[in-house]
């Protein structure tokens, strides 16, 4: 199988934790892969936008967005980026600790192409976001590319 250019995903987390067990979690997988954290929805903004220290940012093929984020919530980059016609074909996971009805609601009626609650436990998490790789990133066709980036 051809090599494919690695999968660009943006990672918007602002629990130092859950960044680093999803970068462990993607690092093991089996698809290359370049993960792009940010911190809050100002910021994932500025990324998608290329400003603000972003101007050599790639248009990701993939979003992992919290809802509950400083400055800006994931509801609000949610509602911004799906508004945009740039960004609005982005697939976007929602990946939050919360559970509320309300909230998934929302997410799906601004158009979350999924909804996950994140689990308390190490390994279930870990799992979680391998079970994001394997569906969003091996089985999926995202907009723009030709296939997955195996190694």
């Amino acid at each position: 199988m051809a090599l494919h250019r690695p999968i660009e995903i943006l990672l918007v987390e602002d629990n130092p934790g859950d960044a680093r067990l999803t970068r462990e979690a993607l690092d093991e997988g089996r698809l290359l892969n370049n993960l792009h954290h940010v911190r809050d929805g100002v910021e994932a903004l500025a990324f998608l936008k290329r400003e603000a220290g972003h101007k050599e940012a790639p248009t990701p093929d993939l979003m992992l967005l919290d809802l509950n984020l400083p400055r800006k919530d994931g509801r609000e980059v949610l509602a911004e980026i799906k508004q945009d016609p740039r960004f609005k074909k982005i697939p976007v996971v929602v990946l939050t600790s919360s559970e509320a009805e309300q909230d998934i609601l929302r997410s799906y009626e601004l158009h979350a192409n999924c909804y996950i609650t994140k689990p308390v436990e190490f390994e279930k998490f870990l799992g979680i976001v391998r079970l994001i790789e394997d569906f969003w990133l091996q089985v999926v066709t995202l907009p723009g590319r030709d296939g997955p980036a195996v190694a």
